[in-house]
């Protein structure tokens, strides 16, 4: 199959994304997979590399996934094939634990209903950076190679047993089995939906769930883990007594979760908790990896515990490259994605739910409890993030905005441009701008000491790109 056709295919910050029957056809995604053949045969010097592929409960996902097994097939790749919608870090677990060559994971994550998407996997079931996702793009332009290869093989696998396996074994199953938490799962109709039921089967923990059932619409929400897509079910913690609410974004590989109250816990929180959980329950050391939008308690976190911290642009590829590189403890994003040492250098936001569920056990104390220590002692930070929909003709170039020198009347006292915009105020306020790698969209975020302050700021950011 030769591209005689050179289709505008960018890889942004996790894989490529497109709106369904617009640019993300049947005959881009045989383009994008006929790229990854190639740069994997390539790659392989000779040798014949084998790839996993799985896709989510979104619109179609099964047939891009289909179409691109094929793809590869015809390219004399071997190919594992999902037999059933999982979980992102359930494909990149199969890539490295059948030691295969990469993943393709058909998926748009988050976004909107109308958008799909391709991720690529590395072989340590990590995202591929930009030094891979480059390459793919580049021979998506470019002539096929001469010659033909003996076709490969597409086996339909369950990826599924090996990784709840693997994440019984990560887990305390023992410490959990005998808890008697009430815990609320929200899969927002994403393939996240009974993967903890089955690694707490023999647990006494009692599950319940919201959203679970396949609703490739999400019922015209986005399947993100913010508080925006969430008041139904955080309407739900309030009204009835759970200890615990879990929230899953559309591949399952971000978490958000509420305290039995009702209060949010943005990922932000919940990142901070796991670091202490890990570090002072569980005895691990390493170091810690936050993105350039992280909350400032992390850093308070690291320093009092001496932990070594490091910063990365917005993306998990960044984080993932450090966790194969660096011995790292625990790595997160403000959206929801955390990683763990000793596990693949992937989100997993199942995992991250039942480690919360671990750390309420390790210290008998509520979400809500741990939460109101962390924040006694490590400091409460309010944090915002606000998005502004660009127009197809429309664009906003950040740069312009580098000379501003006051925020809400306050001095700003650095701007740092290595990935968006970002206005530091002093240690403990900051505001960034930044284009979004996924959809056509700016992101605001604001942090300060207070709710006031982070909301003006937000306000602020918002006024400057309307302008």
């Amino acid at each position: 199959m030769c591209n005689e056709v050179k289709p505008d295919i960018k890889f942004g910050t996790d894989g490529w994304r497109g709106v369904i029957s617009d640019n993300f056809t049947f005959a881009n995604v045989r383009i994008v997979a006929q790229a990854i053949a190639d740069y994997y045969n390539r790659e392989s010097k000779g040798k014949k590399p084998s790839l996993c592929v799985g896709y989510d409960s979104r619109f179609l996902s099964q047939k891009y996934g289909a179409i691109v097994s094929e793809v590869l097939a015809a390219n004399g790749i071997d190919v594992l094939f999902s037999d059933k919608s999982v979980p992102t870090p359930t494909l990149s677990f199969c890539v490295q634990n059948r030691g295969k060559t990469a993943g393709v994971m058909i998926t748009a994550s988050h976004n909107p209903a109308e958008y799909n998407g391709i991720k690529i996997k590395t072989a340590a079931g990590g995202a591929a950076g930009t030094d891979i996702t480059k390459e793919v793009e580049a021979l998506i332009a470019e002539p096929c190679p001469a010659g033909k290869r003996a076709r490969g093989t597409v086996t339909t696998v369950d990826m599924v047993g090996e990784y709840v396996k693997f994440l019984r074994g990560y887990v305390d199953i023992k410490k959990l089995k005998n808890a008697k938490f009430r815990v609320l799962v929200d899969p927002m109709h994403g393939s996240g939906s009974n993967y903890m039921k089955q690694i707490l089967k023999d647990s006494t923990i009692k599950l319940e769930f919201t959203r679970a059932d396949v609703n490739p619409s999400f019922e015209g929400l986005k399947p993100e883990p913010v508080i925006e897509y969430l008041l139904g079910t955080q309407q739900r913690m309030k009204k009835e007594k759970f200890d615990l609410g879990v929230v899953l974004d559309g591949d399952a590989d971000r978490i958000a979760a509420f305290a039995g109250n009702g209060e949010f816990l943005n990922p932000q929180k919940v990142l901070g908790m796991l670091i202490l959980h890990l570090v002072q329950d569980r005895g691990m050391s390493g170091g810690v990896v936050k993105t350039v939008v992280g909350t400032n308690l992390i850093d308070n976190i690291c320093k009092k515990l001496g932990l070594k911290i490091y910063e990365t642009g917005v993306g998990f590829k960044y984080i993932s490259e450090l966790m194969v590189t660096k011995d790292i403890i625990v790595g997160g994003e403000e959206a929801g994605g955390i990683g763990f040492k000793n596990y693949i250098p992937e989100r997993d936001g199942s995992l991250a739910g039942l480690l919360l569920m671990e750390m309420m056990v390790c210290r008998k104390q509520s979400i809500l409890e741990i939460l109101r220590n962390m924040e006694k002692e490590f400091g409460r930070y309010y944090y915002r993030r606000g998005e502004i929909k660009l127009t197809a003709a429309g664009g906003v170039n950040l740069a312009d905005f580098k000379g501003v020198q006051k925020i809400i009347g306050r001095e700003v006292v650095e701007v740092r441009d290595g990935d968006g915009m970002k206005f530091i105020l002093d240690d403990t306020s900051w505001l960034i701008l930044r284009a979004s790698g996924t959809e056509p969209i700016i992101r605001v975020y604001a942090e300060s000491k207070s709710q006031k302050q982070t909301d003006a700021m937000l306000a602020f950011g918002t006024k400057l790109i309307l302008k």
